[in-house]
C-alpha cells in the first residue's frame, strides 16, 4: 500500500478525541466563562478534534446581538502528561450565527446623492469613465505641413487681427499684455482647436463615460418612462428645450419648464411630459360684437299689452269699472 492511499484513508477517517482533552468540559467552561461577561456562556455544544492531544470545546453564546456565536475552547495535552492545559478561548460564529453584511468598499457604497457640501470625491487614476485629454504632445512634426503652411497662414490673420485691436482706427497702438497672451495657444494650432472643443482638459469623456451617462439619462427622463408615454408630445417639438453641445446633444437637451417634473435636468429627446409648449394652447376667449344703435328708426313700445296678447286676464263684463283697470 503506497503511502499516499495511507494518508487518504487516514484523512477520510475522524480521529478519535484524545479522553483526558474531552472530559475537560469544566475546565474549559471556566475558562470561558472568565474570559466572557458573566451568564452569556450556555450549554456544552460539542468537542471538534484540532489535532494529537488538541481539543475545542464549543459552548452556546446567550448574550445579545450574538445569535447563533459559539464560545470556542482550546485546550491540550504535552505527550505523555496529565495534565490539560488551556490554548485559546475565542467567540466564533456557528452555522446559523447572525453575521455582518459583507464589507464593500466605499466606491461600490456609494450613490447619487451621497455627496455634501464639503465632501471629496477622488477620481480613480485607471476610471474608465475618462481619457487623456489633449495635451500638446501629439503635436504634428516640424515638416507636416499642417505645422507651416496653416501656422504661417494663422499668424498673418492673428497679427492683423491684433493690430486692428490695437489701434481701434488710430494711428496709436496700444502696449499689449504679454504675459497674458504667454499662455493663449497660437491660433490656428492643434492646441487652439482643441481648447475651443473642450478637449484640453487633463482627462475628457471617454466613449464608455458618454455611454454609460446617456443610459443613466435616458433611464430617469427617456422615452420609456410612464410620464413619457402618457405625454401627449415628445420633447424634440418642445419650446422648453435647451439644446446642449457636443455628440450627446444629438438625443438629450435641458428642460427649462419650471412647473415640469424634470425642470434643469438633462431629458432626451423622446421624452414628454404634459407641460408641452404645444401641448394644449388655450383658446382665446370669443369676444362680443360691439353694439350697435340705430338712430333712424324708432321702436315703438306700448305703454299697455294689448287685450288679446295673453300677458293680463280678459276683463269680466259684468264688474264694476271702478275696481277694475284704470
Amino acid at each position: 500500500m503506497s503511502a499516499a492511499t495511507t494518508r487518504s484513508r487516514t484523512q477520510r477517517t475522524p480521529r478519535t478525541p484524545d479522553r483526558l482533552c474531552a472530559e475537560a468540559v469544566g475546565f474549559a467552561r471556566a475558562a470561558a466563562e472568565e474570559a466572557a461577561a458573566p451568564g452569556v456562556v450556555g450549554e456544552h455544544v460539542e468537542v471538534v478534534v484540532e489535532g494529537d492531544r488538541v481539543v475545542t470545546h464549543l459552548f452556546e453564546c446567550k448574550e445579545l446581538g450574538y445569535r447563533g456565536w459559539r464560545w470556542a475552547v482550546t485546550v491540550a495535552r504535552a505527550s505523555r502528561a496529565k495534565v490539560v492545559t488551556l490554548d485559546e478561548t475565542v467567540l466564533l460564529p456557528g452555522p446559523d450565527a447572525l453575521l455582518a453584511p459583507e464589507w464593500v468598499p466605499w466606491s461600490e457604497r456609494l450613490r447619487p446623492g451621497d455627496m455634501g457640501p464639503g465632501d471629496l470625491l477622488p477620481t480613480d487614476a485607471e476610471d474608465l469613465r475618462l481619457e487623456p485629454g489633449y495635451s500638446g504632445e501629439d503635436a504634428p512634426p516640424p515638416n507636416s505641413v499642417l505645422s507651416q503652411e496653416l501656422a504661417e497662414r494663422a499668424d498673418a490673420e492673428y497679427a492683423d487681427a491684433e493690430y486692428a485691436d490695437a489701434t481701434d482706427g488710430t494711428d496709436t497702438v496700444r502696449d499689449t499684455d504679454a504675459t497674458a497672451t504667454d499662455a493663449v495657444p497660437a491660433r490656428g494650432s492643434l492646441a487652439a482647436l482643441a481648447e475651443e472643443l473642450g478637449m484640453r482638459r487633463a482627462r475628457v469623456l471617454s466613449r464608455y463615460g458618454l455611454h454609460t451617462s446617456a443610459d443613466r439619462w435616458d433611464e430617469g427622463y427617456g422615452a420609456k418612462t410612464p410620464m413619457a408615454q402618457a405625454a401627449p408630445a415628445s420633447c424634440v417639438s418642445c419650446g422648453f428645450l435647451v439644446p446642449i453641445g457636443g455628440s450627446l446633444g444629438q438625443a438629450f437637451g435641458v428642460c427649462a419648464n419650471e412647473f415640469g417634473p424634470a425642470d434643469g435636468h438633462v431629458v432626451s429627446l423622446a421624452y414628454g411630459c404634459g407641460g408641452h409648449s404645444e401641448a394644449a394652447v388655450m383658446p382665446k376667449p370669443p369676444r362680443p360684437a360691439p353694439p350697435v344703435l340705430d338712430e333712424t328708426r324708432v321702436d315703438e313700445l306700448p305703454l299697455r299689452p294689448a287685450p288679446d296678447s295673453g300677458s293680463v286676464p280678459p276683463a269680466d263684463p259684468g264688474a264694476n269699472e271702478d275696481l277694475g283697470h284704470s
